[in-house]
């Protein structure tokens, strides 16, 4: 997420750093910045009044004992990108007369029926009653697959005719939402490839005739700064309450979470960071700028893992970590798994701290598309396999790259891992951590992390 963005900023502070502190200096550092958020597509509009405030602040302020003139200046950035994205998290405001009625407004192929789904999954973990309609009866499918992912969250899907109006759909669904005591309703609006006068039209009465608590905005990252212009058009057409930003998990350049709030004054809610339905988070303006200026975002992930951790699977590792033995392959697949519930790889890469000065090249080898391979190859094996990797010989092998769709040199080189893996656990029981972090730094080329 916002990789070339947070390299250039990080680029940048850090050569400031290294110079002698004056205004001359600032300012390069300061139009370094400017150049990196508008290559980043952050609104021009935005872009200015951000680094005017920088810049008015670094002068302004008596530097603090304990900070350098870098120091400060990095702090006065993330403090800045956080003001700008909103302060704080805004949570829905679902206090009202049950069912609280959401609408997801958005163009087309912004992902409205997804984050849907997403969101009643994360309202139906928080003990919702969570009930679901699409009101597209244009978009072929469009209610099928509504219903599909509903089905997959847990929440009731209403159904509906596809040949009646949105209007008529939106309150019947809401007759029967408040007949069954739903918590919320959740309405999926159709979308249209641009803004029209059609589109905003049907979405007014759409929004009068079931008067939602909370209107989102669901617009895709990818867009950069047009995202927050359509937003802005939607917001002339309809009171939104705020924004849902999804695609963060590709190359999102960050112009749409940096825009929305100061062009259109509402706050972004939430994020879609990947295609699983988990992969919806609350949207928290300090933790991104964090994340933007490459500081990690430790508190999101210690989150992710008091959820999705299996607490019963870590306690048996961590006892057979502790004796030194037992480990196996069974063991590396649960870890595996549970990895990829939090986010895979790159997920748990981006909220580190430091992950923007790891070499692209070591980046690249360390993706999800690994981690799926090698689950395979171990989904392929018996359990005694698992349980005893030594077994694993020549026919064995052939048979699990084949069952797994693999080479014969992916097994070998899992094996070949997995056995470094448990070299490396014994270790760990012996007490040798500090002994086996120094070889493992060792083992890096030069100036690796400089």
């Amino acid at each position: 997420m916002f990789g070339r963005l947070t390299s250039r900023l990080q680029k940048s502070l850090e050569q400031f750093a290294r110079k002698t502190f004056t205004e001359q200096n600032m300012a390069q550092t300061l139009k370094e910045i400017r150049n990196a958020l508008l290559e980043a597509d952050v609104a021009f509009t935005v872009v200015d009044p951000f680094i005017q405030s920088v810049q008015d602040e670094a002068k302004g302020q008596s530097i603090e004992k304990h900070l350098s003139p870098s120091q400060a200046l990095v702090k006065i950035v993330n403090d800045k990108l956080t003001a700008l994205m909103g302060e704080a998290n805004a949570p829905l405001a679902l206090n009202t007369q049950p069912p609280a009625v959401i609408l997801m407004a958005g163009l087309q192929g912004s992902g409205k029926t997804t984050s849907s789904a997403k969101l009643a999954k994360l309202l139906i973990e928080e003990g919702k009653k969570v009930y679901t309609v699409s009101c597209d009866v244009y978009r072929p499918a469009a209610m099928e697959q509504l219903h599909s992912v509903s089905d997959q969250v847990g929440a009731t899907y209403i159904e509906a005719d596809p040949k009646d109006t949105p209007e008529n759909i939106a309150r019947q669904a809401l007759d029967k939402a408040r007949l069954a005591q739903a918590d919320v309703l959740i309405v999926d609006t159709a979308g249209r490839l641009h803004i029209d006068a059609d589109m905003m039209g049907e979405i007014k009465v759409l929004h009068q005739a079931v008067k939602p608590i909370e209107t989102l905005f669901v617009v895709d990252g990818m867009t950069g700064q047009d995202a927050a212009q359509t937003a802005k058009a939607f917001h002339e057409a309809l009171p939104l309450t705020g924004v849902v930003v999804t695609k963060l998990d590709g190359d999102a350049r960050g112009g749409a979470i940096l825009s929305i709030r100061q062009i259109t004054g509402k706050p972004v809610k939430f994020i879609g960071v990947g295609e699983k339905m988990e992969a919806l988070e609350r949207f928290h303006p300090e933790r991104m700028a964090s994340r933007i200026l490459g500081m990690g975002d430790m508190l999101s992930l210690i989150e992710e893992m008091e959820k999705k951790i299996d607490r019963t699977q870590a306690e048996k590792l961590a006892k057979k970590i502790e004796k030194g033995k037992g480990f196996d392959l069974e063991d590396f697949r649960n870890q595996l798994i549970q990895m990829n519930n939090m986010g895979g790889l790159g997920g748990l890469m981006d909220k580190l701290p430091g992950m923007s000065q790891i070499p692209d090249a070591v980046k690249a080898q360390a993706n999800d598309g690994v981690t799926r391979k090698m689950l395979a190859i171990i989904n392929s094996m018996t359990p005694k396999e698992r349980r005893f990797p030594a077994i694993i010989k020549g026919s064995r092998k052939k048979r699990i790259a084949l069952g797994s769709g693999t080479e014969i040199q992916d097994v070998n080189r899992l094996l070949k891992q997995f056995t470094q893996m448990q070299k490396m656990m014994k270790r760990m029981a012996g007490g040798g951590m500090n002994k086996m972090m120094r070889q493992m730094k060792n083992m890096l080329p030069p100036n690796t992390f400089s």
